[in-house]
């Protein structure tokens, strides 16, 4: 006879926080953006995205194994265009990442989930933490370096992507239950993909590229695409794209540890911008009803 899971009259364990797996995986995803722009040297950047989403896929499929019977024609057009979004969103921003600094590339990408979060904002005091966010994101693209406008689009449709991820990860989340919408997007955006990244398959002949490049889709997208996804389906949009102000400040440390860039006295300011604007932020947070 097997045990209770639990005792009689005791408090079932309670989720994990929605904040706090927002914040691990802002951790992962920039720190396995420090570890691809290293390897930019020797591997094309779509070849290396490709390898990201391949590694998300083939992850999730088997730990998922979604369940795909009985779906409805609306289940599929919103996973579809979470796939899309996703696959946009890890091409875009690798080919930024090979033109312009990493940390301003993902200043700039933040434009994204930050006019969403202007867009989603309900009460007054929001817009407050909404502009000290700006604030700090404006702090961390003074980083020096030199810009290409081919850099700063690519980051600009980088965000478009990230904001559409925002939404519609929301709703996938609503339609497939546990992670079985992830696998399926996911698989569906490494496809997209493989068209592009068909004629730099060459790139990935090395062992090493192969290994990091898995790690890198473990770090990029498995981890934190799993937290944000169970995060989102009780953490408001607008709450959620504020969050992410963390991004651009995670970037720059991502970039000193992995790559040995130096913090300059204004980015310090910066990071205390954005994390004052966080904390703010999810203070009153609550959860919301799903649509």
């Amino acid at each position: 006879m097997t045990a209770p899971l639990s005792a009689p009259g005791t408090m079932p364990p309670r989720a994990p926080s929605p904040v706090l797996l927002v914040l691990v995986g802002i951790v992962s995803v920039q720190l396995g953006a420090g570890i691809a722009k290293s390897l930019f040297d020797s591997v094309d950047p779509t070849a290396l995205a490709w390898l990201r989403l391949v590694t998300s896929a083939a992850v999730l499929l088997v730990w998922v194994r979604p369940r795909l019977r009985g779906r409805s024609r609306g289940d599929w057009l919103v996973v579809a265009g979470f796939g899309l979004a996703l696959g946009t969103m890890n091409w875009a921003i690798y080919q930024s990442f090979a033109r312009i600094p990493l940390g301003i590339a993902v200043t700039l990408e933040f434009i994204g989930p930050l006019t969403l979060a202007v867009a989603g904002s309900r009460r007054a005091r929001d817009l407050l933490w909404v502009a000290l966010a700006g604030l700090g994101v404006a702090l961390l693209g003074l980083e020096p370096g030199d810009l290409t406008a081919a850099g700063i689009g690519f980051a600009l449709l980088a965000g478009a992507a990230w904001a559409a991820y925002i939404l519609l990860s929301r709703s996938t989340g609503a339609r497939w239950p546990g992670m079985d919408g992830l696998a399926v997007a996911s698989t569906i955006a490494a496809l997209l993909l493989t068209p592009a990244a068909i004629a730099h398959t060459a790139d990935l002949g090395s062992g090493r590229v192969l290994l990091l490049g898995a790690l890198v889709g473990l770090l990029s997208s498995v981890i934190p695409y799993s937290c944000e996804l169970v995060a989102l389906r009780s953490l408001r949009p607008s709450v959620f794209g504020i969050l992410m102000s963390l991004e651009p400040a995670a970037a720059a440390l991502a970039g000193w540890v992995v790559l040995g860039e130096t913090l300059a006295s204004v980015q310090w300011a910066a990071l205390l911008c954005v994390i004052v604007a966080s904390t703010g932020a999810t203070r009153d947070w609550g959860p919301e009803p799903l649509a």
